[in-house]
């Protein structure tokens, strides 16, 4: 993260965190916006893993998994510890993530963005768990843009902007508001938060699926039963269902069904019957689709901003195989203006930009590709 100056004062004494490893021994946990679980390994061996609770040398399995659900119970989340975390939604691993915390006897925890992949009922949840920690005597700093969460929950408000603290506000003495943070945030006056936009909709229908089903071997069961709904040229179509309901699955499965679902249905393109075997498919009739895990499956992040950018159309800037890197540079620098992403350059890391600025990325990638329908998941 490069240099960095100042002092960093915890429990009234300043603080020389050499790695994470002294600022967890001092009591202190994070729990990232981008989950640091390990989705082969169950819950319980997540939960303890980096200090494992032991008898003599060998690992107390036993315990292990006693403790696992004591700590589960605390974050009120009932399932099975020995359950893969893999096979937990975003939600729950989430909870999970704070169950490893809460393991660690944590007296500080910060939490970057947690409610940002979940629903409003997983938000809400989380929310509440927090305020609990809160009354157990855990202090939480909590980084997030819902300014609706931060105005629910939060006793005081720190604004930073471009780097630097703007201002901090005392939530008792009435200091905080959703104009007076969005005021700070910006840096000027904003009248009209929500204006008013004209949707042009045409009546040619672009797309129309009929009986679109889906069954999942790895759950064994069926996700998506008799899907029929058709999206017009300029039409926003929106799909809404708490987490799990299938909005993902049903993304997926008509982006060429890259997860390998039994499905069965018709997808008509401008009146045109189509069938996908793969996205290669899907993205050469016209569709693209913004995963809602841009860290799995949305972006490579050892590779640099333009290499990302350009990954699903390398046709256009390529001649006989070869990547012009002239018009690579060109691209690349034009979705950097017109999304703002914020990077030093096109030829840094995926990996070292901000969330934010990664899921631009990742929506660059697909607005280049030029489609008639964008499929954006959460």
């Amino acid at each position: 993260y490069g240099d960095y100056s100042g002092d960093i004062f915890f429990e009234g004494e300043i603080q020389k965190f050499h790695g994470i490893h002294d600022s967890e021994q001092a009591g202190i946990a994070i729990i990232y916006q981008e989950l640091a679980l390990v989705p082969e390994m169950t819950v319980y061996e997540n939960i303890f893993l980096g200090h494992e609770i032991r008898k003599g040398a060998l690992i107390d399995w036993n315990e292990t998994l006693k403790r696992a659900a004591e700590m589960l119970k605390q974050v009120k989340l009932d399932i099975n510890p020995a359950t893969k975390v893999k096979d937990l939604g975003v939600g729950k691993q989430q909870l999970v993530e704070i169950a490893k915390a809460l393991s660690r006897d944590v007296k500080l925890l910060i939490l970057d963005e947690p409610t940002a992949a979940l629903n409003e009922n997983d938000s809400e949840n989380l929310l509440g768990l927090i305020r609990d920690l809160k009354k157990q005597g855990v202090t939480c700093i909590l980084i997030s843009h819902k300014l609706k969460e931060v105005i629910s929950i939060a006793d005081t408000v720190t604004v930073l902007r471009d780097g630097q603290t703007i201002c901090t506000l005392d939530a008792d003495l009435g200091q905080v508001s959703e104009t007076v943070l969005i005021k700070n945030m910006v840096g000027r006056e904003i009248d009209n938060i929500y204006p008013r936009r004209e949707h042009v909709i045409s009546e040619e229908v672009v797309m129309e699926v009929r009986h679109w089903n889906a069954y999942s071997p790895v759950v064994d069961r069926d996700i998506l039963k008799d899907i029929n709904f058709h999206v017009r040229k300029g039409e926003i179509v929106a799909f809404a269902g708490l987490m799990g309901s299938g909005r993902t699955e049903l993304a997926k499965s008509l982006f060429g069904n890259p997860d390998g679902f039994r499905v069965n249905g018709e997808i008509y393109l401008k009146g045109r019957k189509m069938a996908f075997t793969n996205p290669h498919d899907a993205i050469k009739a016209g569709l693209a689709y913004v995963t809602e895990d841009r860290k799995g499956n949305g972006l490579i992040l050892i590779q640099d901003v333009k290499q990302n950018i350009t990954l699903a159309n390398l046709e256009e800037i390529a001649k006989r195989s070869i990547v012009n890197a002239n018009d690579e540079v060109n691209v690349a620098n034009e979705y950097r203006g017109s999304l703002n992403i914020k990077t030093p350059s096109i030829e840094q890391r995926v990996s070292n930009l901000s969330g934010g600025n990664q899921q631009k990325v990742s929506l660059g990638k697909w607005l280049f590709v030029k489609p008639d329908i964008l499929i954006l998941d959460e």
